[in-house]
């Protein structure tokens, strides 16, 4: 009886737990107010002889920096690189990102250069998707990674000394236009899609700003009927991204990684009544070869004769019953019988394939 009580008790406080509410910002975000990629192709000089030595294309962008300057390479000079390395850079343009503005963007080598501690990068352009410049890269890169070289051949690499980092090192020569002042309506999209939530969103909307304001016209997306004008809508967008929503509940799932092992099952995931049972079967193989001599005098050769120990040994593990309801059931059950990661998914798979586990069985 006392157990039943304790049940009954815990199956209350599950019942009457309220449920928790997420600011709509948090589960997802306007449309067309995103962050935009750029890259760029540039030159980082001033290295200690750790830069390019053979790639063309170091050539012939240190061509094309001698002149801007007036200076021209006479034909059939090839100049000399290791001082010099060619690189890639990135940014993300941030929505709203005026012309004068200042961004972090990252440097990657491009060829064999060993290291890009101490250089700086020359004046680049920053293309976006559509070709044209929106920022201008130029600075002093820091790099966290370090690489020494011997006469030798040896080496010593610490993290990535081809990669480094310049704060502030691009400035935005041309904004974009995310234009949501001029269209018909402003939209709002989830982070992951869910009829349920998108409903309430809608819900939530249409409580402050009046029924028929705000629908839903898909699983991810909110339209939403606003005045027209940057400022109106800017304040409308600020006032209804604080609005409190109850997201629907999870689906059941269960995330394997399967190169680190690690195994992760939401709190949606329920079992049904199966019982279980997982043994192992352990194989081990024992070299240990043993030398023979010949005797004295007999002119015989010294021989290696191979000795192995084949052991099987296999582990009897009790059959359990599940069938609870909640996660920590099946923690319990698992734990039971010291299972490990690997052990953990082969159960899973088998309770899903039997129909006994219903969720997503996800492998990464």
């Amino acid at each position: 009886m006392k157990r039943l009580l304790l049940i009954a008790l815990a199956a209350f406080g599950l019942v009457a737990a309220p449920a928790h509410a997420d600011r709509i910002k948090d589960l997802g975000q306007w449309q067309g107010l995103r962050t935009n990629q750029l890259t760029g192709y540039g030159i980082v000089v001033g290295l200690s002889g750790t830069g390019d030595d053979s790639l063309e294309y170091t050539t012939y962008a240190m061509k094309g920096v001698a002149s801007r300057f007036g200076l021209q390479i006479p034909p059939g000079i090839i100049p000399a690189n290791k001082n010099a390395a060619a690189v890639m850079v990135t940014a993300d343009l941030p929505a709203f990102a005026k012309p004068g503005q200042v961004l972090d963007i990252t440097v990657s080598a491009l060829g064999k250069a060993k290291s890009l501690r101490g250089g700086t990068l020359i004046m680049a352009p920053m293309y976006g998707a559509d070709g044209q410049v929106y920022a201008m890269a130029q600075g002093n890169l820091a790099v966290g990674g370090l690489g020494v070289s011997a006469a030798d051949g040896s080496n010593v690499v610490i993290n990535v000394p081809t990669a480094g980092r310049i704060p502030n090192g691009a400035t935005v020569e041309k904004s974009v236009d995310a234009g949501f002042a001029t269209s018909p309506t402003i939209n709002f999209n989830l982070g992951e899609a869910d009829l349920t939530t998108v409903q309430r969103v809608a819900a939530a909307i249409n409580q402050v700003m009046g029924a028929g304001h705000a629908e839903a016209i898909d699983a991810t997306t909110v339209s939403i009927h606003a005045p027209p004008g940057a400022e109106a809508r800017t304040a409308l967008m600020a006032r209804l991204e604080d609005l409190e929503v109850n997201p629907a509940d999870a689906a059941a799932r269960v995330v394997v990684n399967a190169r680190t092992g690690t195994v992760v099952i939401n709190g949606a995931v329920r079992i049904a009544t199966a019982a279980v049972s997982h043994g192992k079967l352990t194989v081990k193989v024992d070299e240990k070869p043993q030398v023979s001599q010949p005797a004295p005098f007999s002119q015989g050769q010294t021989a290696v004769v191979p000795n192995s120990a084949i052991g099987v040994e296999e582990h009897n593990s009790p059959m359990f019953l599940t069938g609870g309801s909640s996660l920590s059931d099946i923690v319990k059950a698992v734990n039971a019988i010291g299972a490990s990661p690997a052990d953990l998914v082969a159960i899973l798979e088998a309770l899903k394939q039997a129909g006994a586990m219903k969720a997503d069985l996800i492998i990464l």
